[in-house]
């Protein structure tokens, strides 16, 4: 299995939970590291020839990609008439087309086997809104879409598709918002807490497993909360 930007975060305790689960696991990253036992590809997913290297490397290691958790994603915030053509292109380009990437790459051996299991990584802010984040809440509630026109595509081949939308999680960056701004947001949350990159992972592995076989299309919230009802 593979999990894109696997260095820090949610995406690295994704890959530490699935290892330690028993999966033979891949991580890219782009800076830092993976964790222990954990086959690390250093890969920028805006760019298709480093996309399909790290595949190639991954399945000469490891077999084919049968599960794909796909995490790695930027943020450049800023308000509307302060955001530049940068900014939107940057994000949109990682979150969005380098899924892209990322899924289309990986369902070329997925449909072969007629198994496989697709995990996107969005938010709450994806299905709430936030200002600031026009880019990044674009990008994130796109991939529903994709998830469900997956689902369309390649059901009937024992292929899902669902989207993990995380609420405010605890990690460096959540760490860096003051402890006003994360008190304003605990009150925001019905369950009165940040989440952990745990109760995010644990959402990942059961997605992955037998036991989620015939749900697909789905968004899973992991947000204490926070956005229920959309």
């Amino acid at each position: 299995m593979l999990v894109t930007g696997g260095s820090k975060g949610i995406g690295r305790a994704m890959a530490e939970q699935f290892r330690d689960a028993g999966y033979r696991v891949a991580a890219t990253y782009r800076t830092g590291g993976v964790p222990d036992g954990v086959f690390g590809v250093i890969c920028d997913i805006t760019d298709q020839g480093q996309v399909d290297q790290a595949f190639d490397a991954i399945e000469a290691e490891l077999g084919p990609v049968e599960i794909l958790v796909a995490n790695a994603g930027v943020t450049k915030d800023t308000l509307l008439m302060r955001m530049s053509d940068d900014d939107w292109d940057a994000v949109i380009d990682t979150n969005l087309t380098g899924t892209f990437r990322v899924v289309r790459r990986a369902s070329r051996l997925m449909m072969r086997a007629r198994f496989g299991r697709v995990i996107l990584l969005s938010s709450v802010v994806g299905l709430l809104g936030s200002p600031g984040q026009i880019n990044y809440s674009a990008s994130k509630s796109a991939l529903v879409g994709m998830a469900r026109s997956l689902t369309r595509e390649l059901g009937t081949r024992n292929i899902t598709a669902n989207v993990i939308a995380p609420g405010f999680i605890e990690t460096d960056m959540t760490a860096v918002l003051g402890d006003d701004v994360i008190a304003d947001y605990k009150k925001r949350i019905p369950a009165g807490r940040l989440g952990s990159v745990d109760d995010v992972a644990k959402a990942a592995l059961f997605l992955a497993s037998d036991s989620a076989g015939y749900i697909s299309g789905a968004v899973i919230p992991v947000d204490g909360g926070l956005g229920m009802g959309h």
